[in-house]
């Protein structure tokens, strides 16, 4: 793997608007949306407020541009196990699963991004918010997509145990209160699928 360029020498070669997203993920992700004001940013990011906001017309367009980043990340997960496994939608749902027991390291010390900005946007008609809930509505069809084309009795149920599992896993990944989540995590997961496939066994023998 190619070792990561430090980050003066990356940060100069990125283009004004994606220094100043850049820097923004650092410190939103770091210490919080509340806490971390514009000129921080432009500070971060070498630059100026002025040229922040020629970009982004408030901080809360900013926030909701980083958190569209983050959610093509997750989007990309989808394809990516789509494209992996076609006609396999079992793999592409532990694939899935695997996505997310992977990223949990990274969580332990800094949090998911949807679940922290969450605690910080209890406005639902803020613009960030909405780009998570959004997300998360788009990530919940898909997921039930792929619980359907495994031919579940129930995919919306299915779709929400696993749900239930993979953001629970980044809590507890978060808090501390549960250790090897990513080992447990799959197992749960494999246990969910494994069950419902049972369940479609039982109900073809019926019919």
């Amino acid at each position: 793997m190619a070792s990561t360029p430090r980050r003066p020498s990356r940060v100069a070669k990125l283009p004004p608007r994606e220094r100043i997203l850049d820097a923004a993920e650092e410190l939103f992700q770091r210490e919080g949306i509340r806490q971390v004001g514009v000129q921080a940013i432009a500070d971060r990011a070498e630059t100026t407020k002025m040229a922040i906001y020629r970009h982004f017309d408030t901080k809360d367009a900013l926030v909701a541009e980083w958190l569209r980043i983050v959610a093509a990340d997750y989007r990309a997960a989808f394809d990516r196990v789509e494209t992996e496994y076609p006609d396999r939608p079992e793999e592409q749902i532990l694939g899935l699963a695997r996505f997310i027991a992977e990223g949990l390291p990274a969580i332990s010390y800094r949090g998911c991004p949807f679940i922290n900005s969450l605690a910080e946007l209890p406005d639902r008609l803020h613009p960030a918010r909405q780009v998570i809930e959004e997300h998360k509505a788009d990530q919940t069809r898909r997921l039930i997509g792929m619980c359907t084309k495994a031919r579940m009795p129930d995919p919306g149920q299915a779709a929400a145990e696993i749900t239930f599992v993979l953001e629970g896993a980044q809590v507890s990944t978060q808090n501390g209160s549960i250790d090897q989540t990513g080992d447990r995590l799959m197992k749960i997961v494999e246990g969910i699928v494994g069950r419902h496939r049972s369940h479609l066994g039982a109900y073809g023998a019926a019919d």
